[in-house]
């Protein structure tokens, strides 16, 4: 498998660090409030790659954190009358609601930043000694760039180029404009901890930069995240890391492409601003995940009520060949069929198309492609009468490659009542009989009730408008 680096910008042949084994750090969501569709992307990206590679053989260890004290939630807690923890933990839980809503699987640790101050501050501590940050005198702590010859590595930006944009904000005692907080000092009101500083939190960035090392060791196989987070978020972790640990922080470095919404860039102040909830509320959770991985991960993605709403038809085709290939094992009546091998080699070629995508830098649209041809390929062997056979190879197929992109999760069973069964009982033997008018009354009954009937070649099969 290959992946585009973001750190070496070229598609890289994708080498576990420990054979057999890969471990993957996912930046969470800072939890003030709902998550937005921009937020919903990255965790459905990194959760088909997770997927992917476990289907592929591999042992996945993944991390991805809460950033459960921060600015905004302050300004939140304050804003309702409340504390910090307070919002923090509503907006976790109300996180749960949309991951299962998308069927993001959990991931193995879920670590908070406020569980985690005892490593940040033992990595500053390590960070000042080396002489890589420094202490100002309000009890501020701020990590020197200048110290890390290869800041702007991740992003590609000459650190000259980066300084032309940065200033010191009034409040701030750091030395130069390009260092950044890895300890704010307590302001008056604020939740705070000791450390060697005085009363204060951790900045943004330290946070992952501890929980790696904490999880998942000094090194770890990849890291991931959104586009808007190469700089300076990852840039920031990458200096901190490699200067308190001495070696390479990550091997790959993963970033999804942006959301615009009706071809604009997705923003607060644009009034184009939606969370996971007001979309599922209309369309359902389902659609939105489609839309995730409906293209390249890399490439940006457009939300509009029509793609959403081609993402839902999209689904439904899935969901539509899946019920039939249920209904086929219940009524199929050959158990062997003369043409099931060459329809196994289609449905196979099919399997490698899909692992070939997914092996080229995690191509989920062509792998997608793949699995809407191998429904084509089931959909014309149901209808010529295919074998139990080859429908229950086809059913295994289906929900092998629909189960690495994480769809057709919410199948369910619809049931007839008894008087709506006894009537297609009565239109199959009509039929039988060779009383076609009766059959169509039957059926013209049904339909005017919402219930449409399809002659296939495994019996009637039904369906509710």
């Amino acid at each position: 498998m290959k992946v585009y680096s973001t750190l070496t910008r070229r598609k890289e042949e994708l080498e576990p660090i420990t054979p057999g084994e890969f471990k993957i750090y996912a930046c969470g969501p800072t939890v003030y409030n709902y998550i937005h569709i921009g937020n919903a992307r990255p965790l459905c990206v990194f959760d088909v790659l997770r997927r992917y590679l476990e289907y592929r053989g591999y042992k996945v260890t993944f991390v991805q954190n809460f950033t459960d004290i921060d600015d905004k939630i302050i300004k939140k807690a304050n804003e309702e009358g409340t504390d910090y923890l307070t919002v923090s933990k509503k907006y976790i839980e109300e996180y749960w609601t949309d991951a299962r809503g998308m069927n993001i699987r959990p991931a193995d640790i879920h670590p908070k930043a406020t569980e985690n101050i005892d490593e940040i501050i033992e990595i500053i501590s390590s960070l000042i000694d080396e002489g890589h940050a420094y202490a100002v005198e309000n009890g501020d702590v701020y990590f020197s760039t200048k110290t890390f010859p290869e800041y702007g590595k991740l992003s590609h930006q000459p650190l000259e180029d980066l300084e032309a944009g940065a200033r010191i904000n009034i409040g701030e005692l750091k030395k130069d404009p390009m260092d950044f907080a890895l300890w704010k000092a307590a302001k008056p009101g604020e939740p705070s901890w000791d450390s060697p500083w005085g009363q204060g939190r951790p900045g943004w960035h330290i946070e992952c930069s501890a929980m790696n090392r904490r999880f998942l060791g000094n090194t770890i196989d990849i890291h991931c995240g959104g586009q808007d987070l190469i700089f300076p978020h990852h840039e920031n972790e990458i200096a901190q890391s490699e200067c308190c640990n001495g070696v390479p922080f990550a091997n790959y470095w993963m970033h999804n492409g942006y959301i615009n919404v009706d071809n604009v860039k997705m923003s607060k102040s644009l009034g184009n601003f939606f969370t996971v909830r007001d979309v599922a509320e209309k369309y359902g959770y389902e659609p939105i995940r489609y839309l995730m991985i409906s293209s390249h991960y890399r490439n940006p993605i457009n939300y509009s009520v029509d793609v959403i709403e081609q993402c839902k038809a999209a689904l439904q085709r899935l969901y539509t060949c899946r019920d039939a290939l249920d209904f086929a094992a219940e009524n199929a009546k050959r158990a062997n069929n003369p043409e099931d091998f060459e329809l196994k080699k289609k449905l196979d070629a099919h399997r490698s198309e899909f692992i070939e995508a997914m092996d080229d830098d995690l191509n989920t649209a062509d792998a997608l492609a793949a699995i809407y041809d191998l429904v084509r390929d089931i959909n014309i062997a149901l209808k010529e009468g295919a074998s139990s056979n080859i429908i229950e190879y086809a059913s295994e197929e289906f929900d092998e490659l629909c189960g690495v992109l994480g769809l057709v999760y919410n199948r369910k069973k619809e049931t007839l009542d008894l008087d709506i069964e006894k009537l297609i009982n009565e239109r199959n033997e009509a039929r039988k009989n060779k009383d076609f008018a009766l059959a169509d009354k039957i059926r013209d009954d049904l339909k005017a009730q919402g219930i449409i009937l399809e002659d296939t070649p495994q019996g009637v099969k039904w369906h509710k408008e």
